[in-house]
C-alpha cells in the first residue's frame, strides 16, 4: 500500500472553520472527499460537544472499570493480536480433505486480494468500505444456515448463532464508520462492493451446507487479510492519525455503555477484558484491527466441531455451582465465575 501524500483524511474531517468562505481544497490522491451532507464541518460548539461528550464517557467507563476489575490472571495482551499465530494462508499439514479445501481458499482470497489492490491502490477509505462490506457477509451467510437446521431438527447450536450476530454487529459498525470517512462516496464503490457481497452471500450459504470447516477458515483468510491492511495502515499514517479526531460512529460504538455484543464475538477473551480507548482517529483504527484479530481467532475455533461457546455462557460453571448465576452484564461476576469453573 503506497503512502499518501497527505493526511489520510477527506479534507471535510480536517478543515476548520472560518468566518470567510473559500473553495473547499481539492483531495490529496488516494483519499476520497466526503459526500455532501455526510458529516458536515464542526463548529466550535459541535466541537466542544463532542470532547466534552468522549470525556464524559470515558469517565463513566474508568469509573466502571475501578469498580469491577478484571483479574491480572485474565488480562489480555495489548500487543499485536496475531503476532506469531498461525497463517491461515498457508496450508496445513492435515489430510488430504483439508489441505484441498485450504488450498481453495487460498486461491479465492489471493483473487479477491489482486482486484482491491489493482482497482484501490491507494484509495485506502474505498478499499475498507469494500473490505467491510465483504466481510460482514459469512456472518449472514452461516445464521441463516443454521436457522434452516434448527428449524429442521437436525442441528441446535445456539451458541453459534448468538456469536456470530455480535461478530456481523461489529462488521456494521466498521461499516458506519468508513461510510462516515467517504470510503462510500462514489457510485462505482458502492456497486462493487454490494455485488461482490450478493454472490459471496450464496458463496458461504453453499459451501457452509457442504463443509463448515472450509467456510470458517475461508473466513479467517478474509480477517486475516484485513488485519494485516489495516495494521499496514497505522504503520503508515500513524502520526497523521493520531491529530484527526474520531468519527461519531466510532465514538458511539466503542464508548457505549453496552458492550455486551462487542464482548460476544471476542470467544478467546473473558468478558469485560477489553476495553477501548479512543483519543482520535489513530485509536480508532487501532481497535478495528484489533477486532479482525478476535474475527480471526473465532474463526479458527469454529473449525473444530463443536468448539464455540459464547463468552457469556456459564453451562459448566452453574452445573458445578448452583450459586454461580450472575446478571449478563456484571462483569465482576462474570470473571468469579470463570475463575471458579476453572478452579474445579
Amino acid at each position: 500500500m503506497a503512502v499518501a501524500s497527505a493526511s489520510p483524511l477527506p479534507a471535510a474531517l480536517s478543515a476548520k472553520p472560518g468566518p470567510a468562505r473559500s473553495p473547499p481544497p481539492r483531495p490529496a490522491p488516494g483519499f476520497l472527499p466526503l459526500r455532501a451532507g455526510a458529516a458536515p464541518r464542526l463548529g466550535p460548539v459541535a466541537s466542544w460537544r463532542r470532547s466534552s461528550r468522549a470525556e464524559a464517557i470515558k469517565t463513566q467507563r474508568e469509573k466502571q472499570q475501578t469498580e469491577a476489575p478484571v483479574e491480572e490472571s485474565f488480562r489480555a495482551r495489548e500487543a499485536a493480536p496475531l503476532d506469531g499465530a498461525d497463517d491461515p494462508m498457508v496450508p496445513s499439514d492435515e489430510s488430504w480433505a483439508v489441505k484441498l479445501e485450504q488450498s481453495v481458499n487460498i486461491f479465492l482470497t489471493e483473487s479477491v486480494i489482486m482486484v482491491l489492490d489493482g482497482v484501490y491502490r491507494d484509495r485506502n477509505y474505498a478499499r475498507f468500505f469494500v473490505l467491510e462490506t465483504i466481510a460482514r457477509v459469512p456472518y449472514f451467510a452461516f445464521i441463516s444456515v443454521l436457522h434452516m437446521y434448527e428449524t429442521f431438527g437436525w442441528w441446535r447450536r445456539a451458541d453459534y448463532i448468538k456469536v456470530h450476530f455480535a461478530e456481523s454487529w461489529n462488521e456494521f459498525h466498521h461499516l458506519l464508520i468508513m461510510e462516515e470517512l467517504g470510503g462510500n462516496a462514489l457510485w462505482i464503490d458502492r456497486f462493487l462492493a454490494r455485488f461482490m457481497a450478493f454472490f459471496y452471500y450464496f458463496m458461504t450459504v453453499g459451501m457452509y451446507m457442504l463443509s463448515p470447516r472450509m467456510a470458517y477458515h475461508f473466513s479467517e483468510c478474509v480477517e486475516r487479510h484485513a488485519y494485516s491492511t489495516y495494521d499496514k495502515f497505522l504503520k503508515l499514517h500513524e502520526e497523521e492519525l493520531k491529530r484527526l479526531p474520531a468519527p461519531e460512529a466510532a465514538l458511539n460504538y466503542y464508548l457505549n455503555e453496552d458492550l455486551y455484543l462487542f464482548d460476544e464475538f471476542q470467544t478467546a477473551r473473558v468478558p469485560c477484558s477489553r476495553r477501548p480507548k479512543i483519543d482520535n482517529l489513530y485509536d480508532v483504527f487501532v481497535n478495528i484491527r484489533d477486532d479482525e484479530a478476535e474475527h480471526c481467532k473465532t474463526m479458527k475455533a469454529c473449525q473444530t466441531h463443536g468448539n464455540l461457546r459464547s463468552p457469556h455462557s456459564t453451562q459448566n460453571c452453574s452445573e458445578a455451582d448452583t450459586e454461580c448465576v450472575i446478571p449478563e452484564n456484571d462483569c465482576e461476576g462474570i470473571v468469579d465465575c470463570v475463575k471458579k469453573s476453572l478452579t474445579k
